[in-house]
């Protein structure tokens, strides 16, 4: 079968590579799967040039995290799915329901485990999540991490409830779903981003306040304007350190700030004692469980929310694809069809 693997050591996009392997199969407790689409995250950007937390990689590992595709064939035992379902893989190998393992590190698709950018992969039963029938393979393939990890943030800490006021920051993947969860929740919804165009799109999904953080630096300053002074309800806060201090101020009395990424480099005082004064509470997110998957997946298809994808890539051209995120032009999420 086809599939790319990243190079163990590799530091540069040059160390991913198409190759040829065999086809696996299904052992007991296990699932085969035909993947049909696959889809890109920061993180695997990270992976690739060995910038990610574990560290260059140790062996050649097949990338991404995110895939969907139909079950070929199941191992003896198997009873959750059966040949022609339409599944996705979950992120995290064995987190199905709870807080997350001491095992967390170590279970992940993508790196370290082999990930989902070949023809063929096998997964065990517990790692598959059945997808939304309102979606086509190339949309449940931008599920598992970015759209869990927007789930995780908006609908398993602090309440939603309508009214409440949504604070997305850019316009990546976590960025969209929540926006569109926000938006489904009844919540008004803010996002930043450094292009008007890019703004722009996001109002045509629903988004009720536009910051250019270009223009206007301090844009916590902007967000209590569009708030009354009031801040807002939740922020997803995938700046990371770099953001942390502005979320600090834009965040409103009993609000919660989900913290997600690491897209932008330290700046200013990152302690949290100004969350003290209101009663704001700041909540680490990694991604998130089978469970969170399943109840994302319910709500998605109720409420027919179509993932925004930006670009989509052919198979013999995931390096274009890769490529292409480097330049942080793309707009909600980019998938490889395989």
């Amino acid at each position: 079968m086809k599939a790319y693997q990243i190079e163990a050591g590799s530091s540069s996009l040059d160390g991913l590579k198409q190759v040829e392997l065999d086809k696996p199969e299904a052992g007991p407790g296990e699932v085969l799967v035909r993947v049909r689409a696959t889809s890109l995250n920061y993180r695997d950007q990270a992976v690739v040039i060995g910038k990610y937390f574990i560290g260059p990689l140790q062996r050649d590992t097949i990338p991404l995290s995110d895939g969907a595709g139909e079950v070929e064939a199941v191992g003896d035992g198997v009873t959750r799915f059966k040949a022609g379902d339409r599944v996705a893989g979950t992120f995290f190998q064995g987190w199905v329901n709870g807080h997350p393992p001491a095992s967390i590190p170590g279970i992940a698709l993508g790196a370290p485990l082999d990930g989902m950018l070949a023809e063929y992969v096998v997964l065990s039963e517990e790692g598959l999540v059945g997808i939304p029938d309102n979606l086509s393979f190339e949309e449940a393939a931008t599920l598992p991490c970015a759209g869990v990890t927007a789930w995780n943030a908006l609908m398993e800490g602090r309440t939603l409830k309508p009214g409440d006021t949504v604070l997305c920051l850019g316009t990546g993947g976590v960025s969209m779903f929540a926006l569109q969860f926000g938006r489904m929740a009844g919540a008004r919804v803010i996002v930043t981003s450094s292009s008007d165009e890019k703004l722009e799109r996001a109002k045509a999904l629903g988004a009720d306040g536009l910051i250019n953080y270009r223009n206007t630096p301090n844009w916590a300053e902007e967000v209590m304007k569009l708030t009354g002074g009031q801040g807002v309800s939740q922020v997803v806060e995938v700046g990371g350190a770099g953001t942390l201090p502005l979320s600090y101020q834009a965040v409103g009395s009993g609000g919660e700030i989900a913290l997600i990424g690491v897209l932008a480099a330290p700046d200013g005082d990152l302690s949290p004692h100004g969350l003290m004064f209101k009663a704001a509470t700041l909540r680490g997110i990694f991604v998130g469980n089978r469970d969170m998957f399943d109840g994302m997946n319910k709500a998605i298809a109720t409420n027919g929310i179509q993932p925004v994808i930006g670009a989509t890539f052919d198979f013999d051209q995931a390096v274009e694809a890769f490529q292409h995120q480097m330049t942080a032009s793309h707009f909600g999420k980019i998938v490889i069809t395989v």
